[in-house]
């Protein structure tokens, strides 16, 4: 098996739905899908009962403790966490992503791609990912756009003292690790906006700030350097949404 796919849900029926969708869709066939449920109580549990994935529906301490309790249960070569209301790019991202692993001739421990943002309820945006050497200062594509090798995973987990940026932490540390580093030039996910990471943008800065911090990424001035621009970034990205797009653009 190729490929475990964990969603982690909580009360969010109708994204958990077209999570379902977009996973049902997928051409390519050598998958798991692994359901965790922070014990929803809009009619979740009741769809997982529908679905072809292993599932769980019991409380957790938010959405990093719930990828880890994926973690533990994942069987696949990679694994990519594809939240509820997230969806593949297309019916083949799954594909593309395996034929590009074929094309290339070698096993990575890391897979990352870009990625379509949702804008509007009628648009998107290409988000073209930034090098992974750019990891030290800032998430370089979305989550949802990263594969990690199963057996290089280890006995590394989310970090859910942090509760906006432990996936920049775990990203960090699971790349000091990794020898073969793979970018797919294609979209990999279609990410909704309006999650807990742009709810809490400014927490998110400042959780990323302590993680560069605590292992050590950076020198305390770059590290204050790259906080202002992270926020600068957002103040772009809020005033002059056209112009930002053209620039994270691929063309």
């Amino acid at each position: 098996m190729l490929f475990t796919i964990i969603t982690v849900t909580r009360n969010n029926l109708d994204g958990l739905k077209r999570t379902a969708q977009s996973v049902k869709s997928q051409s390519f066939e050598g998958y798991e899908w692994i359901i965790i449920d922070g014990a929803s109580t809009d009619g979740t549990k009741e769809l997982l009962l529908s679905l072809n994935a292993l599932s769980i529906s019991e409380p957790d301490n938010g959405i990093y403790d719930a990828m880890n309790k994926g973690i533990q249960r994942a069987n696949g070569f990679f694994v990519i966490f594809m939240n509820a209301g997230d969806t593949f790019a297309d019916e083949h991202t799954l594909l593309n992503i395996a034929s590009y692993i074929e094309e290339v001739q070698e096993t990575p421990d890391f897979i990352y791609g870009d990625a379509l943002e949702q804008i509007s309820i009628d648009k998107t945006a290409y988000k073209k990912a930034r090098p992974y050497s750019k990891a030290k200062t800032g998430m370089f594509t979305h989550h949802q756009a990263m594969l990690y090798r199963y057996d290089k995973i280890d006995d590394l987990r989310y970090d859910s003292s942090y509760r906006i940026a432990a996936d920049y932490k775990f990203t960090l540390q699971y790349l000091e690790s990794c020898s073969t580093v793979l970018y797919a030039p294609f979209p990999i996910c279609l990410f909704e906006q309006g999650g807990v990471s742009q709810q809490n943008a400014k927490q998110g800065r400042t959780e990323q700030f302590r993680i560069r911090e605590e292992l050590n990424t950076v020198s305390p001035l770059q590290n204050k350097i790259t906080s202002i621009l992270q926020a600068m970034n957002l103040k772009f990205r809020s005033a002059c949404p056209a112009l930002y797009w053209k620039f994270k653009s691929k063309n």
